[in-house]
């Protein structure tokens, strides 16, 4: 998902960043870096949010996408997720924070669609199902004792899977495999969901009071972002009424 370190918190040393630190400090800190991280990825999913409607709803969605800018359209979000996340080491935070939002609003217009292929009802149901499960895939990974390493190893192999899956199904169009991808997709972004958090969670001790903290606050929101997207998008393709 992304290309910073995954330190994990059962680590047989104490990092440097909380030596001498009381526990109320560390925990309010902690706190605190985790709310910036859930304050941009909620930001970011209600921008694209916005701009998908007010694209779809102006008319211009049903014209563009019909041309071959649309291939711009889906594609300019893989490149500014690679960007960020190639350029972390070489960009100022403002300019990973300029390229997150850029990158929602790209998302904006790519998922535009939605409001074009699925009535408003689906649409609004299936958000507030997948925010329900997200808070609480995220509560469970942020308060688990359990290393989730290994099952994000997993999961993340899963997720190439599901790409070639999807690639395959170009070319087959076959309504089985795209419900299979639709089910398994909602279940490998939900696992993932729960070990992103952990993830999150274990950079903390690691980056407090760093110039890098910034920047893991912003690319951890990145991630947490696309599971939720992936996750709606997914089950909206299994269970969306389309118009």
């Amino acid at each position: 998902m992304q290309n910073w370190s995954d330190p994990r918190t059962t680590t047989a040393y104490e990092p440097a960043a909380s030596v001498g630190v009381p526990r109320a400090a560390r925990d309010a800190g902690l706190r605190s870096y985790m709310l910036s991280v859930y304050n941009y990825m909620a930001s970011g999913v209600l921008l694209t949010g916005i701009v998908a409607l007010l694209f779809a709803s102006s008319g211009l969605a049903q014209q563009v996408l019909a041309t071959p800018l649309r291939w711009v359209i889906m594609l300019a979000p893989l490149g500014f997720v690679m960007a960020m996340s190639f350029g972390l080491n070489r960009m100022k935070t403002s300019t990973l924070q300029l390229l997150f939002w850029a990158f929602t609003v790209a998302m904006g217009l790519s998922l535009s669609s939605i409001f074009l292929v699925y009535t408003g009802t689906s649409i609004a149901t299936t958000f507030f199902a997948v925010a329900a499960a997200f808070a609480g895939l995220s509560l469970y990974g942020y308060t688990t004792k359990k290393d989730l390493s290994g099952f994000g190893t997993f999961l993340i192999m899963g997720v190439v899977g599901l790409f070639v899956a999807m690639l395959i199904n170009l070319f087959v169009q076959s309504t089985a495999l795209q419900m299979a991808i639709s089910v398994i997709g909602v279940l490998i972004f939900a696992g993932l969901t729960a070990y992103d958090t952990q993830k999150i969670k274990s950079m903390y001790a690691y980056v407090a009071g760093t110039d890098m903290m910034g920047k893991v606050v912003i690319m951890g929101a990145l991630n947490l972002y696309l599971d939720f997207v992936n996750m709606f998008t997914f089950l909206l393709q299994f269970l969306g009424d389309r118009r």
